[in-house]
């Protein structure tokens, strides 16, 4: 099979592309043949080095899949040949990843995928997606009728939260860079749409929920400004950070307890089957009734997984400002 992997971390130069053999399902996995992947920040900290996990090598990256099922192993009992799935949680702690024409997956980290939802959207939701509602929901409860905060409203996980969190009834305010990504956010639903190069945020946060602040602060920045935030919190409000590995920000302790404030912090790697599979039944759900879509910025070849993760790197590390949604690659 053609494949993108690496035998020592670095740039994106260290990715070449060539021929592997295809993978053999072992024990309660199943074969997946490849049909779109997704890229992810995560997948550049372990490409780089920046996140020492265990690996195979050569390394084949990628945490996101969508494509069908070519061959069940032993034991595998939840899907059959020719069906339709989706998954993440590859190309981690030991695991071989998705950017290959062939994947061999546990079904435990694997989906159905909806009738008629495209295979690219369900990839690119894949990591996201399961990041968003684990935050939003396992940890911080959030009900409907509640104000959601979140930075990049655009973003892959923004996205997501601003499209989950309109799905259950909550109000949400996000900021974006630009006109074009306002529009986006307001046909998902947002309820406040902020640039944050030409808005006062904070005075427009303030006005929009009035005395009671924000319930739920869902942190996307990796230099969390906790002196600013945390004033704009409601009562017993919530704040989720999943980002920012080498932050370390003042904390004004006594502004958040007065409150009766939560912080949680968590990465999505370290969640069970069990509990992404919650998640994805219901990205599954909202997927077959319109209710969340995934927005799609960038596509390339397998071939150019390398070009996929300086765009990436770009964007992410060096705040290029070029990519509205997530990057595919397809085989």
């Amino acid at each position: 099979m053609k494949a993108a992997c690496f035998d020592k971390t670095g740039g994106p130069e260290v990715i070449q592309y060539g021929d592997l053999p295809n993978p053999v399902p072992q024990p309660g996995e199943v074969l997946i043949k490849v049909a779109a992947a997704g890229l992810n920040p995560i997948d550049l900290y372990l490409r780089s080095g920046m996140i020492p996990m265990p690996s195979p090598k050569p390394y084949i990256p990628g945490c996101d899949l969508a494509g069908t099922v070519e061959a069940v192993g032993p034991n595998a009992q939840r899907f059959k040949v020719g069906d339709r799935v989706w998954g993440s949680n590859q190309g981690l702690l030991g695991r071989q990843g998705t950017f290959a024409e062939y994947a061999a997956v546990h079904e435990n980290w694997l989906y159905a995928t909806p009738a008629g939802f495209p295979d690219e959207q369900a990839a690119a939701g894949a990591l996201v997606g399961i990041t968003a509602h684990l935050g939003l929901f396992r940890y911080a409860q959030l009900q409907s009728g509640e104000t959601v905060f979140v930075n990049g409203g655009t973003g892959g996980v923004g996205s997501m939260v601003v499209q989950q969190a309109r799905a259950v009834g909550a109000k949400v305010i996000t900021t974006v860079g630009s006109t074009g990504k306002s529009a986006k956010c307001k046909m998902w639903g947002a309820d406040l749409v902020l640039n944050y190069k030409t808005d006062p945020v904070d005075d427009k946060i303030r006005e929009f929920t009035g005395p009671n602040g924000v319930n739920v602060w869902y942190e996307t920045q990796r230099e969390p400004d906790f002196l600013r935030t945390i004033p704009l919190l409601a009562r017993r409000g919530r704040m989720v950070v999943m980002a920012g590995r080498q932050a370390q920000p003042v904390f004004p302790v006594g502004q958040f307890y007065t409150k009766d404030c939560a912080l949680f912090g968590f990465a999505m790697f370290n969640a069970s089957p069990d509990e992404q599979r919650i998640c994805a039944d219901d990205l599954n759900f909202w997927y077959a009734e319109k209710k969340v879509q995934v927005p799609i910025g960038k596509r390339f070849k397998l071939a150019e997984a390398a070009a996929a993760h300086k765009f990436l790197e770009d964007n992410t590390l060096n705040k290029a400002g070029t990519l509205a949604g997530k990057i595919v690659v397809l085989p």
